[in-house]
């Protein structure tokens, strides 16, 4: 029996190129998300836009798991880049994801913990990570293989980049994956998070972030085009 791969992403940028290229096609909407199941260069995949942000990001995953009984999930996007080394147009690929909007600070958690839960880092797959590294690697695409921290906003100042990295040791900033590692972590699905830097999450961010959304989006999708060739 063919694995079935299921595929995200938060805006239409993020999906379209891999709708095109799906044969079989057949949609389904629930909760007014519309997924988007057939077969992609061999593969069984289904394909879906989250939205933005966390909730939407987590029922997006859950309907993938319960509904379509994915067996692997991809979240595939742009990101801002928040490791200094970092730049425009460099691929991440998470090693863990973590929610940096969860603050219980005073309380005496440090931030990023989900109080009284077993974890608050969500591991990525390692077999996955191996393939979009590979990818990478192939599309001769500067990558880092780091922390994905996600959170309910879009980060466009300098000293909340510098937190993110000092107190955080972030990789980059976005709005969903932590959500989707928490909810495929506690479905036991293996999953891997890959982000194209699409600005640096400082106060440019709204200068350029429309500007490099379909450049990043494009080389986010050539990335998951090799990984599902060697799936």
């Amino acid at each position: 029996m063919r694995e079935t791969i299921g595929i995200i992403g938060a805006m239409d940028e993020e999906v379209e190129l891999l709708l095109q290229g799906m044969k079989q096609q057949e949609t389904v909407k629930q909760t007014g998300i519309t997924y988007a199941a057939g077969e992609w260069l061999g593969k069984q995949i289904v394909v879906c836009k989250s939205g933005v942000g966390k909730v939407n990001a987590a029922v997006t995953t859950q309907i993938l798991i319960d509904r379509f009984q994915v067996d692997h999930v991809i979240f595939t996007g742009v990101a801002g880049a928040v490791h200094p080394e970092l730049n425009i147009g460099d691929m991440v690929i998470s090693s863990v994801c973590v929610q940096h909007d969860m603050d219980v600070t005073p309380l005496g958690f440090a931030r990023g913990v989900i109080p009284y839960q077993e974890t608050s880092a969500f591991p990525a797959e390692p077999s996955l990570i191996k393939l979009a590294e590979e990818a990478c690697k192939a599309q001769g695409a500067h990558y880092w293989i780091g922390k994905v921290l996600s959170g309910d906003q879009f980060i466009a100042s300098k000293e909340t980049v510098n937190m993110l990295f000092t107190e955080m040791d972030g990789a980059c900033a976005e709005m969903e994956g932590a959500a989707v590692a928490q909810v495929c972590y506690m479905n036991r699905v293996p999953f891997v998070v890959l982000r194209s830097m699409s600005d640096k999450a400082d106060g440019s961010a709204h200068v350029n972030f429309a500007e490099f959304t379909v450049q990043s989006s494009q080389r986010s999708h050539r990335i998951v085009a090799h990984m599902l060739e060697h799936m």
